[in-house]
């Protein structure tokens, strides 16, 4: 018995991307907007313009996952399909997971990095990655901008901060907010805030690696960004926040958590594999930052732990 269950998990493991692609190829034909009342496959094929047959299967398969409900010949959405997979629920995250499916296809070829030591972005779909990080902040925006505690911060910059989710959370509160991001994302972040009416934020195209990033902030905020660079471009992005800041001014950083041996939870250590994919950095331990923190002459740092994400400041 001991044995089939250590084969049931391990099976668990090889078979993992069976249910992922189901979900991905359902993302990708919209099928849940599709299905927000009762049709037949189908129906839906002839919507699409797709194989009656595989979209039967692959609706069958959606219905054992627990996304779909079959009555009949008839699918419709569970609760859970209306709430995260239509595009006009407000918890919509199928920009996210149409991001996923361009990692599907680097994903594809970790073998030749793990010869390399090379990233593989054979894909990339900028707009779907930016969008599907706009997905999972506006989620967890507001209890992330109220643990940073913004007493005393009237300029603040949003570093990296790609749709400008965490930005609009801070103009919210009165605060005038910098958002430096690429042009095509800055773009992007445009568009997604006009959306919302929000008001109060500046843009400032460039590569922040590179160019300058301004100055005068009570309040520099870097999210979910060091992940993708390597540790010399991190220590150097933490020194660049360093001088932008004003005296008493303090950065605030977010990240996935990992602990000391990099190993766990599981799932920042899949992440680092992600990273090793499709860029040159990977997820780094709170004690590596602290350090990097410490060393650029920060002080009073401090963490506090947000789920699965880690907050990290310091103290200019």
């Amino acid at each position: 018995m001991k044995q089939q269950d250590e084969l049931k998990g391990l099976r668990k493991l090889w078979g993992g991307f069976w249910s992922s692609r189901v979900l991905l190829t359902a993302n990708n034909f919209r099928v849940f907007d599709q299905l927000k009342s009762q049709k037949t496959a189908e129906e839906i094929s002839k919507a699409l313009k797709a194989n009656r047959r595989a979209t039967e299967i692959l609706f069958d398969a959606l219905t054992g996952l627990g996304l779909l409900k079959k009555s009949g010949d008839k699918y419709k959405n569970t609760a859970i399909s209306n709430k995260f997979l239509t595009k006009d629920s407000p918890y919509y995250q199928g920009d996210i997971i149409s991001h996923a499916d361009t990692l599907w296809k680097n994903w594809s070829g970790l073998d030749d990095v793990i010869k390399t030591g090379k990233p593989n972005r054979q894909a990339h779909n900028h707009e779907a990655f930016i969008k599907g990080m706009h997905n999972i902040a506006s989620l967890k925006a507001n209890a992330i901008i109220k643990a940073i505690n913004l007493k005393g911060v009237k300029r603040a910059l949003d570093l990296g901060g790609g749709p400008g989710t965490y930005a609009m959370e801070m103009a919210k509160k009165g605060i005038a907010v910098t958002l430096f991001d690429l042009p095509q994302t800055i773009k992007i972040a445009k568009d997604i805030i006009n959306k919302t009416k929000c008001k109060g934020i500046n843009f400032m195209e460039g590569d922040f690696v590179t160019d300058d990033i301004g100055k005068g902030y009570d309040l520099i905020f870097i999210s979910q960004v060091l992940h993708a660079y390597s540790e010399g471009d991190c220590f150097n992005l933490i020194k660049k926040s360093k001088q932008a800041l004003n005296p008493d001014g303090r950065i605030v950083i977010q990240e996935f958590y990992i602990d000391k041996s990099r190993t766990m939870p599981p799932q920042s250590a899949l992440f680092s594999v992600n990273m090793l994919v499709n860029t040159e950095g990977r997820c780094y331990s709170t004690q590596e930052i602290k350090q990097w923190l410490s060393r650029t002459g920060f002080k009073h740092i401090k963490t506090k732990m947000l789920e699965d994400s880690v907050l990290i400041s310091g103290v200019n």
